[in-house]
């Protein structure tokens, strides 16, 4: 018999901007996506991602079984292993007890030092909170990282130093109350399309004027009034020559500055270098533009900023960020309805993530590590002795690997990352994956990174658990379970709290009842105890609307923008800025520049969309080239082209086109037969260890048809 269909409301598993969803189910089988129009942050619009891709669920190559290598693996010699006659099907007890085994013996043998994980920014609140206690309260180490460090940790880092607190500080719908709004590093008709829908609908609906400033002709540059075509890694000159133009025109609010902020004669006196001549020089865009650009955006009424991934990805990535922040202080432009520092979260989760603890210099609530008092009240929230916690600051996701090695750290465990497809400089990744001694992943398939491990752990998708994502808005929201468990699957947390047990009483620790949860929304409430943000969420208050954050208190409603009275550190803080070139420049060997990113059909390292529908929509990496280059280079569209940098070579075809400006490429990463990762380079943020992906410089030259195929199929499986 038939059961009954239900719908199921629920949030995207996707991008940041967090769509309400509605999914369609008849006979525990999800057929139809649909979204309501009252939604108060999509209003019943969804991409085609949102709309159609979740039928990666029904995969005929999802891992539903735990799974041990057949081969114990060695370091130096682990090799990948994505065929599935390579691992043993194991119970669920099997998996896990000798996960903890192998854990503790680590652990005893080499210390805290020797751990590390990755949480996951397309996992839940609740697991990603579990995951970092986990690894802090039980084995005693910081390093605990995630996917932010590879795409906003700068912005976090230029945040908190300005003004206190790292979070987008408006909503993004409130675009449609802006006179002015720039749009810099962010291509969102691709990676975050209902914002987009927002943003022309504030330019063709409500008059707002619109500035891009991006080394790609993007979409959006066709509702712009103006667009500045800038050159990658200038962007410091670009921004200090608008506020210079501020300045010396007396445009900037002398009251707010006074009431507000701190530090401004220095910020001043380092801004009389950045000339709109000196930026055009650096960065190709006319003076004009620039000074046009600084007086639309210091007299507007309402001027917000709104960034992505092309400003935080950057050896310079904080000051990149800094240069943002400087702007908005020095016109006010911050702390009304309409206006703010704005940067865009890739991830459906990595906001939640962040504010979750999955960072290795921060607690949950972003309570530094290496803080005292924190770590005393982390030590009693989590029943630790005085003392217990490792008060050091922990690795990053870069220096997580870079530290692999005898005497370093040893043990990896990675919840739905893929370091195999994200991390820079992927020849250089490939060996450290190589040295682990012992390596746990847990996901829905085996990806490149997974292929490294010696256990599997096969968790549920968004669909088959409950949980909370917290939007780019800051807007927490609920996730529920619409369908049971594909196979054995688990849910992270139930897995993370299985396993937590299991180690602590190996380490005969009198701790295991605390990770006795009966329900996510019981981790959650244990979070909001000790993170002031989170203090008045429960789930029972956004059964039906999620709650943005600050939420103090229970009879709190929610914060739509933030600063509105005060900073977090007080007075916000100006920050004098210098120009630093990028990490590698043009030359005769390697002329063109290199920026990644993403494209509108898939999404992040390919776990998901190139297990879906959307792969046959997009099924190829193809290199995007100005047609002047192509010309020069004897490039046709759609020919195979060779890019090669300093620390690779792929083949993959072009596509001639104009979107992008003349003496760049763009390459999407999602592709391993193409990994754009094989050519980025290492070097990174020296505040935000954040890595260059957005100006590795390159050759191209002609390749012919047989070494793309060459390349395709040089690859285990075309698909995982």
């Amino acid at each position: 018999m038939l059961k009954a269909e239900k719908v199921v409301p629920t949030t995207c598993p996707y991008c940041g901007v967090g769509c309400n969803l509605e999914l369609h189910v008849r006979d525990d089988f999800i057929y139809k996506v649909t979204s309501p129009f009252n939604s108060v942050v999509n209003h019943g619009n969804l991409c085609v991602k949102g709309r159609f891709g979740f039928d990666f669920i029904y995969n005929q190559e999802r891992i539903t079984t735990p799974l041990i290598r057949k081969q114990p693996q060695k370091p130096g010699q682990r090799t990948q292993a994505f065929d599935r006659s390579e691992w043993r099907e194991v119970s669920w007890d099997e998996a896990l007890d000798y996960t903890a085994d192998r854990l503790v013996e680590i652990y005893q043998r080499d210390g805290s030092n020797a751990m590390a994980v990755y949480c996951c920014a397309k996992a839940t609140n609740e697991d990603n909170y579990l995951l970092q206690k986990f690894f802090r309260a039980v084995f005693r180490t910081n390093n605990v990282d995630h996917c932010t460090r590879l795409c906003h940790a700068a912005s976090v880092v230029a945040l908190q130093m300005a003004i206190g607190s790292a979070a987008m500080s408006n909503t993004a719908a409130e675009v449609k109350d802006c006179d002015v709004f720039i749009l810099t590093g962010s291509n969102p008709t691709e990676n975050h399309p209902i914002i987009a829908l927002q943003m022309k609908a504030a330019v063709q609906k409500y008059g707002a004027k619109l500035i891009v400033v991006d080394p790609r002709r993007i979409e959006m540059v066709n509702y712009a009034t103006l667009y500045l075509p800038i050159r990658p890694g200038s962007d410091v000159p670009v921004f200090s020559a608008m506020a210079h133009v501020i300045l010396k025109e007396n445009l900037y609010n002398r009251q707010f500055i006074e009431q507000r902020t701190e530090n401004f004669e220095a910020f001043a006196a380092s801004m009389e270098k950045f000339t709109p001549e000196f930026a055009e020089q650096i960065s190709g865009v006319d003076r004009q533009l620039i000074i046009e650009a600084a007086r639309m955006y210091a007299t507007a009424r309402n001027g917000a900023i709104f960034w992505a991934l092309g400003i935080p990805e950057s050896t310079h990535g904080t000051a990149n960020a800094l240069s943002l922040i400087n702007l908005a202080l020095l016109t006010g432009q911050v702390g009304r309805k309409g206006t703010g520092l704005n940067p865009l979260r890739g991830q459906n989760n990595v906001q939640g993530a962040s504010d979750s603890g999955a960072m290795p210099w921060h607690y949950p609530g972003y309570q530094a590590v290496d803080n005292e008092e924190n770590a005393r009240r982390w030590e009693e929230a989590w029943h630790i002795e005085p003392g217990g916690l490792n008060r050091q600051r922990g690795l990053t996701t870069t220096e997580i690997l870079a530290a692999v090695h005898p005497g370093g750290v040893r043990a990896l465990y990675i919840m739905g990352e893929n370091p195999m497809m994200s991390e820079p400089n992927l020849n250089h990744t490939r060996k450290k994956m190589e040295e682990l001694e012992f390596l746990v992943a847990q996901d829905l398939f085996i990806n490149e990174s997974g292929a490294f491990a010696d256990v599997f752990l096969p968790a549920t998708s968004w669909a088959e658990k409950d949980g909370t994502f917290t939007n780019t808005d800051r807007r927490v929201q609920r996730v529920r379970q619409v369908i049971p468990p594909r196979g054995q699957s688990r849910p992270d947390w139930e897995i993370i709290c299985d396993l937590a047990k299991r180690v602590e009483n190996r380490l005969n620790r009198a701790h295991s009842a605390y990770w006795n949860y009966r329900h996510p929304s019981e981790i959650l409430e244990e979070m909001a105890r000790y993170v002031p943000d989170y203090a008045g969420i429960r789930y029972d208050r956004i059964e039906k609307v999620g709650l943005q954050t600050p939420v103090p208190t229970l009879d709190h409603s929610g914060t739509p923008y933030l600063y509105g009275e005060r900073f977090p550190r007080g007075r916000a803080k100006f920050h004098p800025l210098e120009y630093t070139p990028n990490a590698e420049m043009p030359d005769e060997e390697y002329p063109l520049v290199l920026s990644t990113g993403r494209v509108l059909e898939h999404w992040h390292g390919g776990t998901l969309t190139r297990h879906s529908w959307m792969d046959d929509l997009f099924p190829e990496a193809l290199m995007d080239i100005h047609p002047a280059d192509a010309a020069r280079l004897g490039v046709r569209d759609g020919s195979p082209v060779r890019v090669t940098s300093r620390r690779g070579s792929i083949v993959l075809r072009a596509k001639v086109t104009t979107k992008t400006n003349i003496g760049v490429v763009f390459i999407p990463f999602h592709f391993r037969e193409a990994a754009a990762n094989l050519l980025t380079t290492d070097a990174v943020d020296p505040q935000a260890k954040i890595p260059e992906y957005k100006a590795a410089v390159v050759r191209v030259t002609p390749a012919s048809d047989e070494e793309l195929t060459a390349a395709v199929e040089s690859q285990p499986r075309g698909r995982y």
